[in-house]
């Protein structure tokens, strides 16, 4: 063996055990500390943390900016919550398209398809610009979807919810199949898809499509130049991103148990995007960090100042980081580390 295999085997072996344990930790805290608040707290958080992970897919690995992002995580609510409901709706020249009440695991299914599908109808259309004018085409669909759901009564129930959504069902030790109406069932399943998300989106970027996308991302003609099929990696970028934010939306469906279509609101995308230049965009591990930190201080602050003096905090914490750590925390804390190994 080599002195740079063996001296590789420990930074390897951290590099794997330290995700892991953090992952443990948390699969621990319902049992440590059962407080249902907490646990409320954290599972909202987890939701939004899938949520910035889908959109630091595109705007972390690829450099497009979409403030539309909540479209996909809307239109996984509404998919997984329709589904599980059933409808029936007037499709016109006297015809009507009835979905009779299926399990919830066919509408969390339902949930990533409709919002991939979504997704790369965007991407083959807003992806032929680039800039200003892609931000605004993605801002232009999320508010679209929103007065979709806000008057189409027949199907959304408008401003009054869908309401009854049912909770998601899993097979329980000891218990058999069972719908997850404790907090701490919830928070297990949230932490799950978290895990498989974050995983997915790894074994992504260390492929040759995930090194195409960066590409993308430094240079675009000169990715173009070498042969790379800038729109097609694009789109599929965009497919699957949207594919995990309406995994996310389903999952907030099914924990809520109602939604409206302020679920499209544009302050969901802006937490996100948030959560991952805080974090640090193009790193893994950026929008679980900056997830953490915005997504539990409203609810640290809640209780302990009034409601516009949280606000006042929430803004200067977020432009302390922007201003002292331009790159986020994970790249800050990166190089850190370099500098004390070297």
């Amino acid at each position: 063996m080599s002195g740079g295999e063996s001296a590789n085997r420990p930074g390897q072996f951290m590099g794997y055990a330290l995700p892991w344990g953090f992952v443990a930790l948390l699969a621990l805290v319902p049992v440590v500390f059962p407080d249902p608040y907490l646990l409320a707290v954290l599972t909202s958080a987890g939701i939004f943390i899938i949520g910035a992970i889908s959109l630091n897919l595109l705007l972390g690995y690829t450099g497009q900016l979409s403030l539309g992002h909540v479209a996909f995580f809307g239109l996984g609510a509404y998919a997984s919550a329709l589904a599980t409901l059933g409808f029936d709706i007037a499709i016109g020249f006297g015809l009507r398209l009835q979905v009779a009440p299926q399990p919830v695991w066919v509408g969390f299914l339902a949930a990533i398809l409709v919002a991939g599908g979504f997704g790369w109808l965007l991407g083959r259309l807003a992806f032929r610009v680039r800039g200003a004018f892609f931000v605004i085409l993605t801002v232009c669909f999320a508010q679209v979807l929103r007065m979709v759901a806000l008057n189409w009564v027949e199907l959304t129930q408008g401003p009054m919810a869908l309401i009854g959504i049912p909770g998601f069902a899993l097979w329980w030790p000891g218990e058999g199949v069972v719908e997850l109406t404790r907090k701490d069932q919830n928070y297990w399943l949230v932490l799950a898809v978290t895990v498989l998300a974050f995983l997915l989106v790894r074994q992504l970027v260390q492929s040759r499509f995930g090194r195409a996308m960066v590409a993308l991302r430094a240079n675009e003609s000169l990715a173009r130049s070498v042969g790379i099929r800038v729109t097609h990696y694009l789109t599929v970028a965009a497919v699957i991103s949207a594919g995990i934010a309406g995994a996310a939306g389903s999952l907030f469906a099914h924990y809520t148990r109602i939604i409206d279509p302020d679920v499209f609101l544009f302050i969901y995308t802006v937490t996100m995007v948030i959560m991952v230049v805080t974090g640090g965009k193009g790193t893994l591990w950026g929008p679980v960090v900056g997830g953490f930190i915005f997504g539990l201080m409203p609810d640290l602050l809640r209780g302990t100042a009034p409601p516009e003096v949280q606000w006042v905090i929430y803004g200067a914490a977020m432009i302390l980081f922007v201003m002292f750590l331009p790159r986020g925390i994970v790249p800050a804390l990166q190089a850190l580390l370099r500098r004390r190994a070297a």
